[in-house]
């Protein structure tokens, strides 16, 4: 199964232009089974989706996965979940995060085979513990879980203590930032059910334009 993950910015590019149409675009070409996106919601009022869900619908063979029950935003806490059509998602969570800014996660059970959990972790390295810790004690060892997304950490071990007992932590590549990649923010966690096969980071002209973050995508495979 491939998975990716997308920090999309609210589909604001480095061109300063709200394009829906562009950031769909860039995750077609990834051919994920599953992308977990970050800032698919504006951050004001009733947290409108930055990317509509009927272009999705239109326009990919995605389907979002269902976080708000009002329809006004796509994701929850701006974390939302793409799952290729014919894909059957078994439950679905949405987990508040502790910290000095608003956070949230969500987990997707997917095909009762695998758990896909997308972060958008704080700013401050504090924060990331404490909010990992969480997401680590939340999901149960019975389901092979992929924790991915934009884990906001510039260092490659520091802050993801929480994870290092029952998780694998990769970094595909830097994502971050899109102009002139010099971080590697963006991650994936794979539980000891899981093995990665490939990752890496799309880097074609549409994704260094689409967003300040590039999309990063892991191949994974089941042990025993």
């Amino acid at each position: 199964m491939r998975l990716a993950s997308y920090n999309i910015r609210k589909c604001i590019g480095l061109d300063r232009r709200r394009d829906p149409a562009r950031i769909l675009k860039v995750i077609n070409g990834i051919e994920a089974d599953v992308v977990a996106l970050q800032e698919a919601d504006r951050r004001l009022g009733a947290r409108p989706a930055a990317l509509p869900r009927e272009m999705v619908e239109a326009e990919t063979d995605f389907v979002p996965v269902e976080l708000d029950a009002a329809g006004v935003s796509l994701g929850f806490h701006g974390n939302a979940m793409l799952v290729r059509k014919g894909l059957p998602v078994r439950r679905v969570a949405r987990l508040e995060l502790p910290g000095t800014e608003p956070r949230g996660a969500i987990a997707v059970e997917i095909d009762a085979a695998i758990r896909v959990v997308g972060v958008h972790l704080g700013l401050l390295r504090s924060d990331r513990r404490r909010q990992l810790a969480v997401i680590e004690a939340r999901v149960d060892d019975a389901l092979p879980t992929a924790i991915l997304g934009d884990f906001n950490e510039w260092r490659a071990r520091a802050g993801l203590e929480a994870l290092h007992h029952g998780f694998s932590v990769h970094a595909p590549g830097r994502s971050f930032h899109a102009a002139r990649p010099v971080a590697a923010l963006d991650r994936v966690a794979l539980s000891r059910h899981l093995a990665l096969r490939d990752a890496g980071v799309v880097q074609d002209r549409p994704a260094r334009i689409a967003s300040d973050h590039l999309p990063i995508w892991a191949d994974v495979a089941g042990l025993g």
